[in-house]
């Protein structure tokens, strides 16, 4: 993989809705080679539904931003009726930094394919995202989505919903309805057949559970590929509900024309009673 090894974060810019959130390659990490230090997360921001509330969707940041930013971007979207949740990853050395701390939802050692993925990682920050939705009321129709780095923890937590458990093997929680991946990639896509198995039920859950992948054709951080080859192997492990929209001039960021699919989707998807404007 040829990928951008530097790195940077914009806030948003609410006067043109352009938003760089932030820069991150493919996860690849130490794999739990190294013991790992006690996380602790950063700051939950929660956007309220201005009319009635029908979904919570946890929606996650890239590498080296906060939930705060993300949370400015969403309570401008036209979707009343839902709750969104954005937390702050932990402070952690970035092994492809040299140990620089950076916010970031799991490690990343090399951009390469061959490096194993921080599995610990991952689930921690699966388990996370599952532990916010944990006290939502039952008729409330749960969501995850995010940025780059936030979209591939989202997508991972699409295949441990799927799986019924985490990769450490315990049980996960939470039953989501809709998955949303920015600008992202899929973890762990190589053993995600060995992982999935030949379980009924996993199967039901593999090709029900509703997935959105957005990614721009001139992304020179997550390379568009990465997003196509996402879809990919997605599609070929049995999960027949995702939708994948690729964007011309689209680098790595979010515009409004992408917001607007993200907006129409989950709409349709979480049977949401409309927008308003």
């Amino acid at each position: 993989m040829v990928l951008c090894s530097s790195w940077s974060l914009l806030s948003p810019l609410p006067v043109h809705f352009k938003v760089k959130m932030s820069l991150s390659g493919p996860s690849m990490s130490s794999g739990g080679k190294t013991a790992r230090r006690a996380l602790e997360f950063g700051r939950t921001y929660v956007v309220r539904p201005k009319g009635k509330h029908q979904a919570t969707v946890v929606w996650l940041h890239g590498l080296g931003d906060n939930g705060s930013s993300w949370s400015q971007v969403l309570e401008t979207l036209p979707l009343p009726n839902i709750k969104w949740i954005c937390p702050t990853a932990p402070t952690q050395p970035m092994t492809m930094f040299g140990g620089f701390p950076s916010t970031a939802w799991f490690d990343v050692e090399d951009l390469s394919e061959d490096v194993a993925d921080d599995i610990e990682g991952l689930d921690a920050a699966a388990a996370h995202v599952a532990n916010l939705l944990s006290t939502e009321p039952a008729d409330i129709k749960l969501g995850v989505g995010g940025f780059s780095m936030g979209a591939a923890t989202s997508l991972y937590s699409a295949t441990c919903f799927a799986v019924g458990k985490f990769g450490n093997g315990n049980p996960y929680p939470a039953n989501l309805s809709a998955v949303v991946g920015l600008s992202g990639w899929l973890p762990c896509a190589k053993t995600l057949k060995n992982k999935l198995g030949v379980d009924n039920e996993v199967t039901r859950r593999t090709a029900s559970v509703p997935i959105l992948l957005c990614h721009g054709k001139v992304d020179d951080v997550v390379m568009y590929r990465f997003g196509e080859k996402s879809c990919q192997a997605l599609n070929s492990n049995g999960f027949q509900n995702v939708t994948f929209k690729g964007y011309n001039g689209l680098g790595h960021y979010t515009i409004p024309e992408e917001m607007d699919e993200v907006c129409a989707w989950l709409t349709s998807k979480l049977g949401l009673e409309g927008s308003s404007s």
